[in-house]
């Protein structure tokens, strides 16, 4: 993707500037952690239970929600939440088990709780894990629509548990993300609504309106769990909040893509819509590339063979702290 048909005199979007700044995000979340006390784990928390971690992730779907009210189409919504945690728990090794959702309501609709109930049971299904139970909340004077989010419990013998840090002169293997996913919405949708309505044809696919576009759901990664087990995995990431500067949540390295996934139609679309710029859309979004995990090269090897859908989309480096994609450097 490249900036060269964007158009000069419309003002590009940035994610900040359509109200989510990353930055301070994260330094509200590294604030809450430290007043909290320190835990052990990155993408989830992990206990000691004697020979195994348990281990816990809780995530939401965020603005995706506000496509899914404007559509009226609650299915897939269920699948995210799903997906947006046992994704983290995957990151870090762990095998998810059980799931508990949390639905708050400004008023309650029979329909559209059944909607969101087969999306996480679906979802269940894809990730593997158990529905064990969950909480519907009516809170007309805190919510306005509805808010769901869940947590996700995991299961690792302690030797399966990635240990988190790269190595220097790892390859690293990537898999395919299956859209947007559930990360950067707000400036999708303020990109995807300058000049059009949810309803309205996906231009690069006109059987299908934008707002279903933007409502595919999050892969979930439960496959990739077994081959890299198998390997020798130093470290993972699940590309989300941040885009491709997840990957520096491995480890203070350099790390060079040359062979990335490439971008489904619905990134072009946003990008241009929204004249966002090549750097603005690597920090935010995926762009094609939804998990991927750093191990020696040879051990990378099997890792591909092993999956479906995976190869070998760079390697890492000693230097300073970034990410070279596409030309980009992103630190």
């Amino acid at each position: 993707m490249t900036d060269d048909n964007q158009d000069d005199d419309a003002e590009g979007l940035t994610y900040a500037e359509t109200g989510v700044d990353i930055d301070e995000s994260e330094a509200a979340t590294k604030a809450l952690i430290g007043a909290a006390g320190e835990f052990e784990g990155d993408y989830a928390g992990l206990v000691d239970i004697g020979e195994q971690y348990l281990a816990l992730a809780t995530d939401g779907v965020g603005t995706k929600l506000l496509v899914a009210e404007a559509v009226d189409d609650y299915s897939t919504i269920g699948i995210d939440c799903m997906a947006m945690n046992a994704n983290d728990l995957l990151a870090a090794g762990v095998e998810p088990v059980a799931f508990v959702d949390y639905l708050a309501v400004e008023s309650p609709d029979e329909a559209t709780s059944e909607a969101i109930g087969a999306g996480l049971s679906e979802g269940a299904k894809r990730a593997g894990v158990a529905l064990v139970g969950g909480e519907t909340a009516v809170m007309p004077d805190v919510i306005k629509g509805l808010d769901i989010a869940g947590t996700c419990a995991g299961l690792a013998p302690k030797d399966a548990v990635f240990p988190g840090e790269a190595e220097p002169g790892d390859a690293i293997v990537g898999w395919p993300a299956s859209g947007i996913h559930s990360n950067g919405l707000t400036l999708a949708r303020e990109a995807a609504t300058r000049d059009h309505d949810y309803t309205d044809p996906f231009p690069p696919n006109p059987e299908r309106s934008i707002g279903k576009e933007l409502l595919t759901p999050t892969r979930i990664y439960t496959d990739v769990l077994g081959p890299l087990r198998a390997a020798e995995t130093h470290a993972a990431a699940h590309v989300t909040g941040g885009g491709w500067t997840n990957l520096t949540r491995m480890g203070a390295y350099h790390y060079e893509i040359s062979d990335a996934f490439d971008p489904q139609a619905v990134f072009e679309f946003v990008q241009s819509e929204g004249n966002v710029s090549d750097e603005e859309m690597h920090r935010t979004f995926n762009m094609g590339t939804g998990f991927v995990a750093a191990l020696p090269e040879g051990d990378a090897v099997g890792v591909v063979d092993a999956s479906e859908d995976a190869r070998v989309i760079g390697h890492v480096e000693e230097g300073d702290e970034a990410v070279s994609v596409r030309g980009l450097t992103l630190a």
